[in-house]
């Protein structure tokens, strides 16, 4: 295993939220990832590389290996499974709420429920958990559309303002989970390039309550 240090990080919120956390522990991408064309970006410390990689992609790439570290969404991480992957460090950054919401009072139908949602394995369990039957249905977007126009009785998503929902006629009716990102790593990596991956998790553990 090489001496070198893979971080895998996503585009959006998440790479913009988690670049100054980097820079703090001396790691800045020598290209704009906004606006390179480049996957796998050089910075300003050697041997550590920035790949740029689908948000659900992330925890999959640490934990074959491809990188040693990521940040990813607690969301993503409770889709995922999450095996074999250390969680050492919270983030506190893209902070959001995973909820159940519809129409007003639409979680008390009777008979089993259809649930519209990207999250399809956490919406299982969740709802298992309560003993509660429902028919999951997988999207990628517009969750907000489903409900009205019939697809779904509920659906579960990613809240934050609850904006989008209000102005569609919908509102928050269960929490299921507090998101926020967090920092993985992978069980080989932390025992082969301990030193390193240390000194990242102080460093960044650091620039997290200087915040």
């Amino acid at each position: 295993m090489s001496n070198t240090l893979t971080i895998a990080l996503s585009k959006g919120r998440i790479l913009e939220d988690t670049l100054p956390l980097l820079a703090s522990a001396g790691i800045e991408p020598l290209e704009d990832p906004g606006s390179s064309r480049k996957l796998v970006l050089d910075t300003t410390q050697d041997g550590v590389h920035i790949v740029i990689l689908r948000a659900t992609d992330v925890p999959t790439y640490v934990q074959y290996g491809a990188a040693d570290v990521g940040v990813a969404g607690k969301d993503v991480l409770m889709e995922h499974g999450g095996e074999d992957l250390y969680e050492p460090l919270d983030l506190k950054i893209a902070c959001c709420r995973l909820m159940v919401a519809g129409k007003p009072g639409s979680n008390h139908g009777h008979g089993a429920l259809r649930v519209a949602t990207k999250f399809v394995n956490i919406t299982r369990r969740y709802f298992a958990e309560q003993g509660r039957q429902v028919e999951t249905v997988k999207l990628y977007g517009s969750m907000e559309l489903a409900p009205l126009a019939g697809l779904s009785d509920l659906i579960v998503d990613l809240v934050d303002t609850g904006n989008t929902l209000k102005a569609n006629g919908l509102e928050p009716l269960e929490h299921i989970a507090d998101i926020s990102s967090r920092l993985i790593v992978n069980r080989a990596s932390m025992k082969m390039k301990h030193r390193r991956i240390k000194a990242l998790i102080d460093s960044l553990a650091a620039a997290v309550e200087d915040k």
